[in-house]
């Protein structure tokens, strides 16, 4: 045999074990994508073991709090895993948090091979995990399918590394930039196709934010439906400076079945102050002077309501997000209207547009997405990157990452 000839026959079998172990990661992407809406503020993972050329095992992350994908995997067998190969498609675990560590459970399966795909940027992971595993003698490759592995969990990585949440705003507009008619109406512009997948969206972030004006426009409940399918309804954010909600509107007669935060601005009232019964903090002079008629109206519904004014009087968005991050909150699904969308994207909160182009046109002087005095030059536009194009009914999904938060 001619050494072209064996160097062509090694290629073409590292071909096709890369094309095999592709098949098995990708399984293990798919299993990840299961736990949206249930596993927050932790990762998606899935994890997949091969033995032979089978897989003899496989798992996900289910709940926050239970089992990490490995155990999952592991605790699925039907066969020992001695010298099997485990697809992950995140770092495992190498700490005690709420579960045992996963390198622990690799290491006693006498794994030989463990294939990464997204490295854990939680610093109690790291590259510890990895060392750990190398010095048990097991091989370990790293970044495999990394960019598909990655995307899945933009939302943790950006919690984990900037304490902040991540935010995709959600809109639908006709083909010429509208978002309602010149009188306002606004039901519906995209397809009922579009409008299911929007409630994926609701399932998959923990919070949901809109303006008062979209409370006014539309009175929304703001919760997730989807058929044949156990979800989580988003925590409500409702931007409200001046605190005009209707008291007999939808979110607030719904606001104890449903976890809703009122964010207002007020420069009379301690500025971060949280309006919350059960907040000892709240207790001290001039109490009375703060608590009005009709705060105290909207906390015995159930509401929470913080103050953060910024320095034009409006809220400050960027201390909010500060806040909801702290209380837990590491992705929020956007669907305000031009304003606040305008403010978030001045504010620079804002990681991901997704865009709904309906096939219509409405034509005139009608709202836009993004409203605001907008920008002088065309150099001083917000910069983007195409993240995704996906049909869905006859509208059109178009997400954008932001730039200047990649």
């Amino acid at each position: 045999m001619s050494k072209n000839t064996e160097e062509n026959i090694n290629r073409s079998m590292d071909q096709n074990i890369e094309k095999i172990s592709e098949k098995y990661m990708e399984r293990a992407i798919e299993l990840a994508k299961k736990g949206k809406g249930a596993v927050n503020p932790n990762p998606l993972v899935g994890a997949v073991i091969v033995k032979k050329g089978r897989i003899i095992g496989e798992g996900y992350h289910q709940k926050y709090g239970e089992f990490h994908a490995e155990r999952n995997a592991f605790a699925s067998l039907k066969e020992s895993a001695e010298g099997a190969t485990l697809y992950v498609t995140l770092s495992p675990c190498c700490h005690h948090g709420k579960q045992p560590p996963c390198t622990d459970a690799i290491i006693e399966n006498k794994i030989k091979k463990v294939v990464i795909g997204s490295f854990d940027p939680n610093p109690l992971v790291g590259k510890k995990s990895v060392e750990t595993l190398k010095k048990a003698g097991i091989e370990v490759v790293e970044g495999f399918l990394k960019e598909k592995c990655d995307s899945l969990n933009d939302v943790f990585f950006k919690y984990i590394t900037k304490k902040r949440p991540y935010v995709v705003m959600k809109y639908a507009m006709t083909l010429d930039g509208k978002i309602a008619t010149k009188t306002g109406e606004s039901k519906w512009i995209s397809g009922e196709k579009s409008r299911a997948y929007v409630h994926k969206l609701r399932n998959k972030y923990k919070g949901i934010m809109v303006g008062i004006g979209t409370v006014l426009a539309d009175n929304p409940i703001l919760n997730c439906r989807l058929k044949n399918q156990k979800v989580r309804n988003p925590i409500r954010i409702i931007c409200d400076s001046k605190l005009q909600i209707p008291l007999d509107c939808n979110i607030v007669k719904t606001a104890k079945e449903q976890e809703t935060i009122i964010a207002f601005a007020n420069d009379k009232l301690p500025e971060g102050w949280i309006v919350n019964k059960k907040n000892e903090e709240n207790k001290g002079e001039n109490k009375e002077e703060i608590i009005k008629e009709k705060i105290s109206s909207l906390q015995e519904k159930g509401i929470r309501l913080i103050n953060l004014f910024s320095e034009k009087g409006k809220i400050d968005l960027v201390k909010l997000m500060q806040y909801l991050a702290d209380d837990g909150i590491d992705g929020i699904l956007l669907e305000g209207g031009g304003t606040l969308n305008d403010s978030a994207m001045a504010s620079n909160i804002v990681d991901e547009i997704v865009a709904f182009v309906a096939p219509k046109i409405f034509g005139g002087k009608s709202l836009s997405p993004v409203i605001g005095e907008g920008v002088e030059k065309v150099s001083q536009a917000y910069p983007l990157e195409l993240k995704e194009i996906q049909q869905v009914g006859e509208d059109l999904k178009i997400s954008y990452k932001v730039k200047n938060n990649m």
